[in-house]
C-alpha cells in the first residue's frame, strides 16, 4: 500500500522552520484563545503580531477552527497555521482523530515537510491522543487517483513528511505503531470499494486478499467446485448469470491461544449488483460497484489485526461474486437449496446479498463454531431510508454483543443504531413454495432481510450491521474525503481489542 505521508514523532525543538502547525484551546472565559507554555515560548518572537492575527480572524480555539499566517515576523516558519482544539478537557479519542483529519486538510498540496507542536494548555497531550492524531492525518491524506492521467490544481493532495512533536515521544512511538496497521486496514479497504468492477472482479478480489499473507493472515480460496460440493446454492446461484466466477474466501489471524474458538466476521462481496433479472434502474447504478463494501471491511479489519498482532483468533470470510442478468441468470420464482439444506423461493432477483451472506454464515458456523459472528453488507436501501448515513443498522439476536458494538461505534464515531428483529416480521419472509422467500415486500425491508439472514446462524452470539448508508457515497468528513470510506475497520478492531483479545 503506497504511503501518501510520512509520519513521525520527535521532542520538541527550540526553533521550528518551515510549515508549523500549533494547538490552541478555547478558554473557560475570555476571548483569546490558550496555548501551552512550551507553545508561548515558542511564539514569543512574534507574540503581538499572533494576537493581532487572532484578533482580526475573531479566532477563539473553537474545534476544527484554524487560522493562517504567512511568513510570520519574528519566526523561522514560513507558514503557521493554528488549530483550535475546543475546550482542552473535554477532547475524546475521536475528537483527536479529527483534528488530525482537519489539520491535513488545511495544508497546502505544496507542503513538503510539515512540524505539528502536540502541545495544550493544562498538562501533557497523551500518547494514545497523539497516535489518534496521526490516524487522522493519514486517513485524510487519502485520494484514489490512480485513473486520472490528468489532474487539475485544485485536485492535488499534500503528501508531507509530517513531524509530530510531542513530550514523551517514545509513548507516542508506541501507541502510532499499533494505529499505522488500522490506517493501512481502512486504506486497503477503501481502495477496494472505489475500484471498478471491471477491474475488481471475483477473482481479482480474491488475489488481493491473499496478499494479506505478507502481515501473517492464512487465506484460503474456495472456487466454484468446492461451492458446489459445499451445496453452496444459494451464493452460486446470485453468480450464475455472470462470466466471473463466484469465490469464497476464508482468512485466518491465529493470534489468541490455542484450541480457543475464534471470532468470525462475514462480508457482502457482491462486486457488481446489476440487479440480475430483476435489473435496476440505470440512474446510479454505477454506484453498485460498491455493493462489495461489506467483504472490503473485512479485508481491512485482517490486516489491521495482523498489523498490530492482535491476541485473538480471528476468522474473515468474505463471499465473492456478480450480479449479472445473462441468460443463465436464475428468475424470479426459482428456488434454491443452501448448504443449509433450507430452500428459498427467488422474488427478486436484486435481493442477493442475503443469499451470499445465508451460505457463507453457515459455513462459518459449522466449520469454525465461533464465539461470535458480525456480517457486514450493504444491504438494503431501506436502511438509508430510515437512518441515514450518520449511522448503520445493526440487528442482533445477543443483548451484550449489541452493546458491545454500540459502545465501540460510539468510541470510533463509526456509529450503528440497534433495529428489532421478532416472530411477526419473520412471518413476511415465509414462502407458499419453499422454506423461505428472499424479500418480505415494500415495509420493513431491512428487518425482513435480517430475519432471512438469521435462519442460517442458528444459536451463535451474532450481529448484522447493514451499512449501505455508511460504507459508500456518504457524506465527507473531517478524515474522509474518499467516496469508499472503509466504514467498519476501526469500529470492529475496537470491539476486538476491548472485548475479546487475551
Amino acid at each position: 500500500m503506497p504511503d501518501h505521508v510520512k509520519i513521525s514523532f520527535a521532542k520538541l525543538p527550540a526553533t521550528l522552520e518551515g510549515l508549523v502547525v500549533l494547538l490552541a484551546a478555547e478558554p473557560a472565559e475570555g476571548d483569546a484563545p490558550d496555548f501551552a507554555p512550551a507553545v508561548e515560548t515558542l511564539l514569543a518572537p512574534a507574540a503581538t503580531l499572533v494576537a493581532s492575527a487572532m484578533q482580526a480572524d475573531r479566532f477563539t480555539g473553537k474545534s476544527g477552527k484554524g487560522l493562517d499566517i504567512l511568513a510570520p515576523a519574528g519566526l523561522d516558519a514560513s507558514r503557521l497555521i493554528v488549530m483550535g482544539v475546543g475546550k482542552a478537557a473535554s477532547l475524546k479519542t475521536f475528537d483527536w482523530l479529527k483534528l488530525g483529519g482537519a489539520i491535513m486538510g488545511r495544508l497546502p498540496a505544496s507542503a513538503k515537510e510539515v512540524s505539528v507542536v502536540l502541545a495544550l494548555p493544562g498538562g501533557e497531550v497523551p500518547a494514545e491522543a497523539a497516535a489518534e492524531l496521526a490516524l487522522g492525518l493519514r486517513l485524510r491524506a487519502y485520494a484514489f487517483d490512480r485513473y486520472k492521467t490528468k489532474k487539475k490544481p485544485d485536485e492535488a493532495t499534500a503528501k508531507p513528511k509530517l513531524t509530530l512533536y510531542i513530550e514523551d515521544d517514545a509513548a507516542a512511538k508506541r501507541a502510532w505503531k499499533k494505529r499505522e496497521g488500522i490506517g493501512e486496514g481502512v486504506v486497503i479497504a477503501r481502495d477496494l470499494v472505489n475500484e471498478p468492477a471491471n477491474v475488481l472482479t471475483p477473482t481479482e478480489f480474491a488475489k488481493r486478499a491473499g496478499d494479506l499473507a505478507k502481515v501473517g493472515v492464512d487465506v484460503e480460496v474456495l472456487g466454484e467446485k468446492d461451492l458446489k460440493k459445499l451445496g453452496m446454492g444459494a451464493l452460486l446461484g446470485v453468480g450464475q448469470g455472470s462470466a466471473e466466477e463466484t469465490r469464497v474466501v476464508v482468512m485466518r489471524w491465529n493470534g489468541g491461544k490455542a484450541g480457543e474458538a475464534p471470532v468470525a466476521f462475514v462480508g457482502k462481496g457482491v462486486v457488481f449488483d446489476t440487479g440480475g433479472i430483476s435489473i435496476k434502474q440505470a440512474a446510479g447504478m454505477e454506484d453498485m460497484k460498491g455493493d462489495m463494501a461489506g467483504a472490503a471491511c473485512v479485508v481491512g479489519l485482517m490486516h489491521a489485526l495482523a498489523s498490530r498482532k492482535a491476541k485473538a483468533n480471528v476468522v474473515g470470510l468474505i463471499g465473492l461474486v456478480e450480479n449479472m442478468p445473462d441468460g443463465k441468470a436464475q428468475r424470479p420464482g426459482d428456488i434454491v437449496t443452501s448448504m443449509s439444506g433450507q430452500t428459498i423461493e427467488i422474488i427478486n432477483t436484486d435481493a442477493e446479498g442475503r443469499l451470499v451472506l445465508g451460505d457463507v454464515l453457515w459455513y462459518a458456523k459449522e466449520r469454525f463454531k465461533p464465539q461470535f459472528m458480525v456480517d457486514l453488507a450493504t444491504l438494503t436501501g431501506a436502511i438509508i431510508v430510515a437512518l441515514g448515513t450518520e449511522h448503520a443498522g445493526l440487528f442482533s439476536n445477543n443483548d451484550t454483543l449489541a452493546e458491545r458494538l454500540t459502545d465501540s461505534g460510539l468510541t470510533t464515531g463509526e456509529k450503528v443504531w440497534r433495529l428489532p428483529l421478532s416472530a411477526e416480521y419473520d412471518k413476511l419472509i415465509d414462502s407458499k413454495f419453499a422454506d423461505m422467500k428472499n424479500t418480505g415486500g415494500r415495509f420493513g425491508g431491512s428487518i425482513t432481510a435480517a430475519q432471512f439472514i438469521q435462519r442460517f446462524v442458528g444459536d451463535v452470539p451474532w450481529a448484522h450491521l447493514d451499512i449501505a448508508g455508511t460504507a459508500m457515497s456518504s457524506p465527507a468528513t473531517e478524515f474522509n474525503r474518499s467516496w469508499g470510506s472503509g466504514w467498519g475497520v476501526r469500529l470492529l478492531d475496537d470491539l476486538v481489542a476491548r472485548h475479546y483479545e487475551s
